[in-house]
């Protein structure tokens, strides 16, 4: 064989019989092939086998089969981000003239979804309070309601919904359910009868602050359902990413535990901190959703949003004085992170509706990181008295 052959036909290694690596590999391949046509079209290859990368991959697959298996599910299809799960989950669901359900409290993107881009297709939508079981069960009954997105815990204000009593009414008026679990975690809420459930495993699944993707879990019908849109859309989830969030569900419960542990612990000194108006996290014995939150979840995860008693300046001040949270937007990464609540999560809301999601000038969210909470208290105070002294 010429040299300008072989290294596109390059040496193959073949692992002995029962040598097998206790990492799996990254099957970074696009294409995949039989050993002839007839093996290639057999009931169990179509069924079973691998093709091309953005109908299945078998590192994708390693994912979609430990993200459902998580959560309590069948399948999964694995995407390229979460609002590409949101977008998968809704458009295989959706037709022009349906309704969609939201709450004012949920995800800023999931809202701009809503509310500017769906309408072009034709479908409608109807923003509530994810209290509002009574507008909730009204919206419900019209005969154009079709579907429900919401979260648990809300975002950024860690709103806890009655999810049982949610979804007993949208069963009720055969509303498809859409639960975007992210904040939740893939070890949570898999008890009630939600039909869909997305998560960004950019977050708690990777954990790591350098992958982004996407999940979408459900029954095996439904998976079936949704599967020709997902090949056809194309927002594949890449196998090196992949790898690298299988890699990372390798220590999930110990982080999301230690996340928990530590946002408990911030969340009880700045609810005693004189400078703190109001905490908002469910883990807290006072907390409205502690009730909900305790018989829902296990462990209420690492964000937690509060109130300082300090105008829009002195807000951004001391999240600047911040030294050990990085100013961003994200959740679930090994470092603690900070945002601004009206800034980062409230632009597309009126002022109505600001009021509403309970979000204020002085609202600051944290994303809280498995670093020693000492630290992160010291950091604290350290803001505060630089702040406020």
């Amino acid at each position: 064989m010429k040299k300008e052959t072989r290294v596109t036909h390059q040496p193959k290694v073949t692992m002995p019989k029962g040598n097998k690596p206790l990492v799996d590999p990254v099957y970074r391949s696009v294409k995949f092939t039989f050993p002839d046509i007839d093996s290639a079209t057999t009931p169990q290859s179509r069924r079973e086998g691998f093709d091309y990368s953005r109908d299945s991959n078998p590192t994708t697959r390693q994912l979609e089969l430990l993200s459902s298996e998580l959560q309590g599910r069948d399948d999964a299809i694995c995407v390229s981000t979460g609002m590409a799960a949101a977008w998968l989950s809704l458009l295989a669901n959706l037709s022009a003239g349906d309704r969609v359900v939201f709450f004012v409290e949920c995800y800023r993107p999931i809202r701009v979804m809503l509310r500017e881009r769906l309408p072009k297709f034709g479908i409608n939508f109807s923003m509530l309070s994810v209290h509002d079981l009574d507008g909730i069960a009204e919206v419900f009954a019209a005969d154009d309601t079709k579907l429900l997105i919401f979260e648990a815990p809300t975002n950024p204000m860690m709103q806890v919904p009655d999810i049982g009593a949610i979804v007993d009414l949208a069963h009720k008026h055969s509303v498809t359910t859409v639960l975007d679990n992210t904040f939740g975690g893939l070890h949570n809420h898999g008890q009630f009868k939600i039909d869909f459930y997305f998560h960004s495993l950019t977050k708690y699944a990777s954990g790591h602050g350098d992958v982004m993707g996407g999940v979408v879990i459900a029954d095996e019908k439904q998976i079936k359902q949704l599967k020709p849109w997902a090949v056809n859309m194309g927002a594949t989830l890449d196998p090196g990413a992949a790898y690298l969030i299988l890699r990372g569900l390798k220590t999930y419960y110990l982080r999301y535990r230690r996340h928990s542990e530590t946002a408990l612990t911030i969340a009880q000194f700045l609810h005693t901190h004189p400078k703190v108006e109001r905490v908002y996290y469910p883990g807290l014995a006072d907390d409205p959703g502690h009730s909900l939150a305790t018989d829902q979840m296990d462990c209420c995860g690492a964000v937690l949003s509060f109130d300082l008693k300090a105008d829009e300046q002195e807000t951004r001040h001391f999240i600047d004085a911040l030294e050990l949270f990085a100013t961003t937007a994200s959740i679930g990464s090994t470092e603690s992170l900070v945002a601004p609540a009206k800034l980062y999560f409230a632009q597309d809301l009126s002022a109505e509706e600001i009021v509403l999601a309970g979000i204020s000038n002085s609202t600051v969210r944290f994303s809280v990181g498995i670093e020693h909470p000492d630290d992160l208290i010291g950091d604290l105070e350290q803001a505060f008295s630089k702040v406020f002294s």
